[in-house]
């Protein structure tokens, strides 16, 4: 399942660039990157920047899971329901399993119900679904913290693609709007930035789709699915340094644009120094106001 945050959200500007210039000061060459600061940061400024995550998950991440389409033939075995829907406390439970420490609970959950003859469509419609937009309201009521609640979307991404749903309803061919995924590199749950750069792609004009694939598999079956003209890879720790060349290689060869322009970004080029030709990619952007001119740079033919 390729669930993406994705659409336009509404900032003041202004308000939104004093938010993105705090959010990146913590990332300067003295401190490093925490979800505690994180987190921290973003809850001293979510008023300011007129931010809500609810309104991202009921506008954009739940029409994008809507609009997804079951790629498993297995789903003919369960076409028949034999038990009741899920109920709103198995919802609320499924949804506090996914930002939980034990990363196999929720498919664990999900099997249990499969078994006692819940449909895969019904559980993803009657409980993946309204367990993501649990996982918003409950940030809205400051009951769950910015970090959780994108673990929690992190995980519910898994289990969607596990049970065998993706989104395939993208454009497949360059289109007159430009288009960019923006994604947290695999082997971290972080948006902060990526929501930060994406918001300047939106100011120009550009349509984003804001990725949380948590494993290279699902991120570049991502890109193989759309046509982007842009791909900006957020990098936070030196462990996702190991495999970023392959994954960009990876990328290229499954977009559908030949001359797709790889951005990279995020924490680690803030406090070590790199040339994004290490990569395969075609620049690193360390400030995100530079994102949209780098980008533009980049593109082949523009």
């Amino acid at each position: 399942m390729n669930t993406h945050l994705t659409g336009n959200i509404s900032h003041p500007f202004n308000s939104f660039n004093k938010f993105a210039n705090a959010a990146m000061s913590m990332f300067s060459k003295d401190e490093g990157a925490t979800k505690t600061s994180s987190s921290r940061i973003y809850k001293s400024n979510a008023e300011d920047c007129n931010f809500s995550l609810l309104s991202i998950i009921e506008n954009n991440i739940i029409p994008r899971l809507l609009s997804s389409q079951s790629t498993s033939v297995l789903d003919e075995e369960n076409s028949d329901n034999t038990r009741a829907m899920p109920t709103e406390k198995e919802v609320h439970e499924f949804a506090l399993l996914c930002i939980s420490d034990d990363h196999l609970a929720p498919l664990e959950f999900i099997t249990r119900l499969l078994n006692e003859g819940l449909s895969k469509e019904n559980i993803f419609l009657d409980l993946i679904t309204p367990a993501a937009r649990y996982l918003g309201a409950e940030w809205e009521l400051n009951k769950l913290d910015f970090y959780l609640v994108t673990h929690g979307l992190v995980r519910l991404h898994s289990v969607t693609h596990e049970i065998g749903y993706s989104y395939v309803d993208g454009p497949l061919i360059k289109g007159e709007v430009r288009r960019i995924m923006v994604a947290s590199a695999p082997g971290s749950e972080h948006l902060l930035g990526p929501l930060i750069v994406s918001e300047f792609f939106r100011t120009e004009g550009w349509h984003v789709v804001v990725e949380i694939s948590p494993t290279i598999n699902e991120l570049v079956q991502a890109v193989s699915n759309e046509w982007f003209d842009a791909i900006g890879l957020s990098v936070s720790i030196q462990e996702q340094l190991t495999d970023l060349k392959s994954l960009i290689s990876k990328i290229k060869k499954s977009s559908r644009n030949p001359h797709v322009a790889i951005l990279l970004g995020g924490p680690i080029f803030t406090i070590q120094n790199h040339e994004a030709i290490e990569f395969g990619a075609g620049a690193i952007c360390i400030n995100a106001k530079d994102a949209v001119s780098l980008a533009k740079s980049l593109m082949v033919n523009d």
